[in-house]
């Protein structure tokens, strides 16, 4: 029903985008189920755990918690946005190699909140990723190979 909806433009991964959206739809639900792209997760819906991470204006946000009509003219980059073409961005190529992903629901969340605080914090102490990375949630890898991991980001784009 057409008329329970607002049109909203907004920018994602740098392409300008207008949807007509549910005032109670999730930038999660937006995202996923009217721009069609599922990189980002749903895990909890109530922002406990970081699967559904993206980034909004520069800071990253629980999409889960964010309304996608809150999000008229702003600008949106999700994992799909982080690395051009086929290519991989050196924080998804560390993750790949030092084996801080598994099933793959949590690493969008990690990826993209790697990005962010390496962005603040180019060469982050082991303390400082595990504070920073401490909303996001990972039930298969436990943390150390994802430490590992944006360590080795770290030192790969600092390069």
């Amino acid at each position: 029903m057409m008329s329970n909806r607002k049109l909203v433009q907004f920018t994602v991964n740098g392409n300008p985008v207008e949807v007509a959206i549910a005032p109670r739809q999730t930038l999660l639900e937006v995202i996923r189920d009217e721009v069609d792209l599922t990189g980002a997760k749903e895990g909890c819906s109530n922002g406990n755990c970081g699967s559904c991470t993206v980034e909004v204006d520069g800071v990253t946000i629980n999409s889960c918690c964010a309304l996608g009509v809150e999000m008229e003219g702003r600008t949106i980059n999700t994992i799909e946005g982080l690395a051009p073409g086929l290519d991989l961005h050196p924080i998804q190529q560390a993750f790949m190699e030092n084996g801080g992903l598994q099933c793959g629901i949590c690493t969008p969340g990690f990826i993209l909140s790697t990005d962010h605080l390496l962005k603040m914090i180019p060469n982050p102490s082991e303390e400082e990723i595990r504070l920073y990375l401490a909303g996001n949630l990972c039930r298969c890898t436990g943390y150390d190979k994802i430490v590992r991991s944006v360590q080795a980001a770290a030192s790969a784009m600092s390069s």
